[in-house]
């Protein structure tokens, strides 16, 4: 049973994952992707708050608080690894420059690729990263059916308009399906942590990955909005590859980046929800025409 229920794990999220990134490549376009990511001094900052401050303040919180070893590890690996598949989606559900996001995804995908095999070692003597399984997988899951969403609605505008409402349906249910899974998997990950540490670590983390990237998101609303986000989700696909490699030997490793995912999506979900509420309607749509404000705020 455990395994049918972990078998339907990983379906969901690919599901979701692939459908998610096939869709916004439906609804957008190349340029408005790249638009944002001209400004040098927001990438910079994008890849400060993610390859910098959140990976320092895991291996601080990982010293601060007594936690075991294979804790300590589980929270290093969470704090390096980003670019998580989520985050176009929790854009959309705040109302946020959704082109932005997905270009922040797709930057922090392949920084994720260069920067865990020099760091990990550093911070974790012995460990290995295997960097083109890496590759492979985010990039397949990730970056290849957003090129290929982009290239039909290049192509084929209409029929890619038409498209991308079931695509978005079939993304969100599949999303639905996973958090029920997830919570009814890692509930007593969660709870196996309390009194470890493990939990207020977490979410010490989370919380400064939050302000960080608010903090650093530029001048404009929406873009801190999305590199909040963006840093506050971290990336468990890359982590996990790590972890099933090198510390396969070590369960509580992988049982602390499971209950690690599980507490981010109940913690960004639910924020992303409230900051739509506040947000402006004219930056609702990922499939706006174009998303010219959020552009403008990012421009300096």
């Amino acid at each position: 049973m455990a395994e049918l229920l972990a078998t339907l794990q990983n379906l969901f999220t690919f599901t979701f994952v692939v459908s998610s990134m096939f869709g916004m490549g439906l609804a957008l376009t190349v340029a408005q992707i790249l638009e944002p990511l001209r400004s040098l001094r927001l990438v910079a900052l994008t890849l400060v708050a993610n390859f910098v401050i959140v990976p320092a303040t895991a291996v601080v919180l990982s010293r601060v608080i007594p936690l075991d070893e294979q804790l300590q590890i589980g929270l290093i690996l969470f704090g390096c690894a980003a670019g998580a598949p989520f985050l176009p989606k929790l854009a959309q559900i705040a109302k946020a420059n959704v082109a932005f996001a997905v270009g922040v995804m797709a930057l922090e995908i392949v920084a994720t690729v260069a920067y865990l095999p020099i760091v990990l070692p550093l911070l974790l003597p012995g460990v290995t990263v295997d960097a083109p399984k890496m590759a492979v997988t985010l990039f397949g899951e990730m970056l290849v059916p957003l090129a290929i969403g982009l290239a039909v609605r290049q192509r084929f505008a209409a029929p890619a308009a038409d498209l991308a409402r079931p695509t978005a349906q079939v993304s969100t249910f599949s999303l639905v399906l996973l958090m029920v899974l997830m919570l009814g998997l890692n509930i007593s990950s969660v709870l196996g942590l309390i009194g470890s540490g493990g939990v207020i670590a977490m979410l010490g983390l989370i919380a400064v990955a939050l302000v960080a990237g608010y903090v650093l998101g530029g001048p404009g609303p929406a873009t801190r909005t999305v590199l909040a986000l963006g840093t506050g989700q971290r990336n468990l696909a890359g982590a996990f590859l790590v972890a099933t490699a090198s510390f396969s030997q070590q369960p509580n490793v992988l049982v602390f980046l499971a209950a690690a995912g599980l507490v981010g999506m109940v913690i960004l979900f639910p924020l992303s929800a409230e900051l739509g509420k506040r947000a402006r309607p004219a930056i609702a749509s990922v499939a706006a025409e174009p998303i010219a404000n959020p552009v403008v705020e990012t421009a300096g």
